[in-house]
Parts: C-alpha cells; sequence; structure tokens
C-alpha cells in the first residue's frame, strides 16, 4: 500500500551564532572586494567563492562551516543585510523631523535668538541715535535757536547807544529767522555768533593810546605811489582796556585786504598829526599826548581826539 508522500523535513532555523557569521561573510565579501557583479549571477562559480572564503577564514584561524557560508552568500545576493531608505514621503518627512527634534529646535532657537540680536543692534546702534538726533535736530530749530536768537537780538538792543548798531541788529535777526523758516540750523547759529560778536563790541571799553615805549615805533609812513613819491602815515596804537592792559584786536590790514588779531596796529592818519607825534616824541622821549581816541561802552567806534584818515597797517618795520 502506497502511503502518503513524506513532508519534507522543516528548514532548521539559523541560530544566532549563524546569523553573525553569514553577515560576517557578507562583509567580507564586501570589503575584502572578492566578488564582482557578475560572478554573482553565475552559480558555477560558487565553489571557487566558497574556497576563496575559506582561505580567509582560516587564516584569521577561523573554522566556518559551508553552511554559513552558503547563508553570506545567498544574503548577498539577496541584499538582506542592505539598508535600502524609504523613498521621499510626508511621512518619512514628519519621522525625520520627529527624530531630529532636538537639533532642530536648538537650530530654531539659535536663529531666532542670532535674529534677536542683529533686531536688537540695529535698534540701538542704529535707529535709536537716528531718531535721537532727529529730535534733538526738532527741538534745536523748534525751540533753542529761535529762543537764542532772540535773547542775543535783546542783549543788543540794550546795549546799543547808535543806530547803525541797531541796524547791524535788526539786519543779523533777520538773517537768523529766514534761516529758520527754511529750517536751516547752521545759518541761525552764524546769525546768532554775529549778534554776540556784535554786542562783544557794544559792551568794550578802551582808549586807543600812541605807543610810547623805548625802542618801539610811534608811527611809520609807506610809499602809497612809488612812481609819485606818495606816502601814507600811520600813528602806531594800543586799545588799553580799564584793567591797563592792551587788549588784543581784529583789524583789517588795508595793504592786503586780510583781517589780523593784534594788540598794535598802525591807524593812518594825516602828515600833520604824524608830525606832531613825531615832534613830541622828539622833544623829550616820551609822548605826552598819547590818547588818539576812547572807545565808550554801547558804541562801535571810538572818539578820536585827532585827525584820522581810516585804515590800519598790523605789520612794520621797527
Amino acid at each position: 500500500m502506497s502511503g502518503a508522500p513524506a513532508a519534507a523535513p522543516a528548514a532548521k532555523p539559523q541560530t544566532l551564532d549563524e546569523l553573525m557569521l553569514a553577515m560576517d561573510v557578507v562583509d567580507t565579501i564586501r570589503h575584502r572586494e572578492l566578488l564582482v557583479e557578475r560572478e554573482l549571477g553565475q552559480g558555477e562559480r560558487d565553489d571557487a567563492l566558497r574556497n576563496r572564503l575559506r582561505e580567509i577564514y582560516r587564516g584569521q584561524g577561523l573554522d566556518v562551516s559551508d553552511r554559513a557560508i552558503d547563508e553570506g552568500i545567498k544574503a548577498l545576493r539577496e541584499s538582506r543585510f542592505v539598508y535600502t531608505p524609504p523613498p521621499p514621503s510626508l511621512a518619512r518627512t514628519l519621522a525625520l523631523v520627529w527624530i531630529n527634534r532636538g537639533r532642530i529646535v536648538g537650530l530654531f532657537v539659535a536663529v531666532v535668538l542670532g535674529a534677536g540680536l542683529l533686531w536688537g543692534g540695529y535698534q540701538y546702534g542704529i535707529v535709536a541715535p537716528a531718531e535721537r538726533a532727529a529730535e534733538a535736530a526738532r527741538v534745536e530749530l523748534a525751540e533753542t535757536l529761535p529762543k537764542s536768537l532772540q535773547t542775543a537780538y535783546d542783549m543788543v538792543l540794550r546795549e546799543a547807544r547808535m543806530d547803525v548798531a541797531r541796524t547791524r541788529a535788526d539786519a543779523l535777526v533777520s538773517d537768523g529767522r529766514a534761516a529758520l523758516a527754511r529750517k536751516d540750523a547752521e545759518g541761525a547759529r552764524t546769525a546768532i555768533v554775529g549778534l554776540e560778536a556784535l554786542r562783544a563790541k557794544l559792551v568794550q571799553v578802551y582808549q586807543l593810546r600812541i605807543v610810547s615805549a623805548p625802542g618801539k615805533a610811534s608811527g611809520v609812513w609807506r610809499y602809497n605811489d612809488a612812481s609819485r613819491g606818495g606816502r601814507n602815515y600811520y600813528v602806531i596804537v594800543q586799545a588799553i582796556g580799564a584793567d591797563g592792559r592792551a587788549l588784543t584786536m581784529p583789524i583789517t590790514n588795508e595793504e592786503d585786504g586780510r583781517t589780523y588779531n593784534v594788540d598794535a596796529w598802525g591807524v593812518r592818519v594825516p602828515e600833520e598829526t604824524y608830525n606832531d607825534v613825531r615832534d613830541d616824541k622828539l622833544d623829550n622821549g616820551i609822548i605826552e599826548d598819547r590818547i588818539l581816541g576812547q572807545k565808550e561802552r554801547g558804541e562801535l567806534e571810538p572818539h578820536y581826539r585827532m585827525p584820522v584818515l581810516g585804515g590800519a597797517i598790523t605789520s612794520w618795520d621797527e
């Protein structure tokens, strides 16, 4: 009686050691480069491959069974121990984001902090100073300069005793107000400085005294037309203040048109005045009548006690 065909014996499961050996075989084949793609497709070369693997393991002092070697070759053909990443998808992307959430959060925090620092630096270092400067300029034009201009103008009017000083002050304050109207701060400051200089001149009190010190020239003359032999005559003076000291004055030199700050200068006078001063000094070495003029407070120019022609020089030979 024929019985039913016998069932095929169940495959013996691999032990962990055999699985590890199979993985090692795969790794050996790959890293030793013992196999090329075409060899894996040709069964007749499996024996040669097995022999070469046995030689490698014997050289390492290992006795690897044929089953382990066969499992390694089979696993290599089946790419069993090769990781194949899943194709791109939303789920894969979300999974990667979740896996790297710590690094992503750290990077996000760093970006936010960096942006915050940049923004803060920009606001503190550029925007805020610009806003403060703009506000300061606005306050200066709207409040500070108008007040300073009016104050300087009022102080001039309190000191002025002559119409010429008042007229000059009116012109300066008009210039300053026009500058403010067109938001020209520099123009307004220039007008204020002019008014302050005008007041400083008005409050000055001094005598114009002819220099009479030994070894110092009291008068000089210059040719005014070399071809005709004409001369200009000057007496050398100083502005002596209430404290007895010589003041430094801005004097325009008529010979070059430039203004110099000096404590002594020559005032052009008629020849008769020059001769009178010369004769006075030659009499006994002292000029008895030394006062050429007197500058009073509230006036712009001194009152002259001797005839003068206007014009001055600021340098000469002693």
